[in-house]
Parts: C-alpha cells; sequence; structure tokens
C-alpha cells in the first residue's frame, strides 16, 4: 500500500467532482457508509474507460456513489447495481434521481445473493464490479462470472484491507476471521485459469480479473 503522503499527494492530483457527487462523498464520510476510496475509483474508471464498457454489473450499490460514477464516466453505458439495504435503497434512489445520469442506471433490491435470476435478464456484461459483503466475495464471483462477456473483465474492490491481509497478528477474531476470507479469495482468485488477475495497491486494493477468451 502506499504511504500516507504518497496517498495524499496522488488525491490532491484528482479534479473535484461534480456538487451532487461530493455531496455523496460528505454523506458517506459523516455517516461512516463505505464507498469506494478516491484513488481506487479513478483507477477503475480509468479501466472502464479504456476497456470503453458499455453494460456493467455492479454488485453493492451503498448510496449509489460507484454507480453515479461510472455512469457519469461513461455517458453511454447502462449500470445494473444490486442492494439489499433498506435504508441505503432510499439514498440511492434519492440520488440517482438527482443526477443527470441517473436514466443509465438500473437498481436491483435484494440480496445479490439471491436475485441471480433477475440479473440474468439483464446479461451479458462487459464489467462486474465486487463490492459488497467481503466475506461473501468468492460466492459472487462464482454466481455472476457466468454472465460475463468473453473479453470481459471483474473488478473486486477491498482486497487488501487496509493492509492488513499482510498482517501476521490481529487482535480482533472478528477481523481476523474476514481477514482470513479476503486472503482465502485472493489465493483463489489469482490461481483461476480462465482469468489473467492483478491486484493494483491503489485505494483499499483493487483486484483486475480480465477473461482471457477462446
Amino acid at each position: 500500500m502506499l504511504n500516507e503522503k504518497l496517498h495524499s499527494y496522488i488525491e490532491g492530483l484528482i479534479s473535484e467532482r461534480n456538487p451532487l457527487l461530493m455531496e455523496m462523498e460528505s454523506y458517506a464520510h459523516e455517516h461512516n457508509v463505505p464507498i469506494m476510496e478516491l484513488a481506487g475509483i479513478e483507477t477503475m474508471l480509468q479501466l472502464l474507460r479504456i476497456h470503453r464498457s458499455k453494460r456493467i454489473l455492479e454488485v453493492g450499490t451503498a448510496i449509489g456513489y460507484s454507480a453515479l460514477r461510472m455512469a457519469t464516466a461513461l455517458t453511454d453505458a447502462e449500470i445494473v447495481t444490486i442492494e439489499r439495504d433498506v435504508e441505503r435503497i432510499e439514498l440511492a434512489e434519492e440520488y440517482i434521481k438527482r443526477s443527470e445520469h441517473g436514466d443509465q442506471i438500473i437498481l436491483i433490491k435484494g440480496d445479490a445473493l439471491e436475485v441471480e435470476d433477475i440479473i440474468g435478464v439483464h446479461a451479458p456484461f462487459d464489467v462486474i464490479f465486487i463490492d459488497a459483503a467481503k466475506g461473501q466475495y468468492k460466492k459472487f464471483f462464482e454466481i455472476y462470472s457466468k454472465y460475463l462477456h468473453d473479453d470481459g473483465m471483474i473488478i473486486t474492490d477491498n482486497v487488501l484491507f487496509k493492509g492488513l491481509v499482510a498482517e501476521p497478528e490481529i487482535e480482533s477474531k472478528r477481523i481476523r476471521n474476514l481477514v482470513k476470507k479476503i486472503d482465502g479469495f485472493n489465493h483463489w482468485l489469482m490461481a483461476q485459469r480462465d482469468y489473467d488477475t492483478v491486484i493494483l495497491p491503489v485505494g483499499d486494493g483493487v483486484a483486475i480479473s480480465k477473461r482471457r477468451g477462446d
């Protein structure tokens, strides 16, 4: 992971977002809503631009920040996004409605482990972005990877978990168990022969898995 000085330097170079997105960032910070870190999401958006992604599945809407960032960066893309938390759904709907890019977003309400049939109707996807319950990353990947284009990619956030995946001793049992699951997912992901995967030490750690195709 980058040290704090370099991290702050990079974030200081990033242009301000539009007022609605800045409002969402402030809300997330104030209410401890987990949204993607700034350097991480800028990296992802650049990858999406290069890939020219048109149809994106997001597992984990939260308040709609990442979905709106993707819609704003890719004005001809459609984002299908899944969220189960009722309060966050209400906030996401409000923010999406206020955005000029809101019509690019389809919000699916429900548990990502239970809405596969609904998501299948919107498939296939150029990109799948996983940013929901960290302990379920492997299940999310296994469920939805079948709906990925042959030349598509899967992006997974939080795979370094504040650098804790490299810590030998963690006092909290709950955190230790979660770190063990993330570490297990990382090793499993890197071993998938159908994908070329790299983990970038930006934000909270971003895994980029490119399907190899035929």
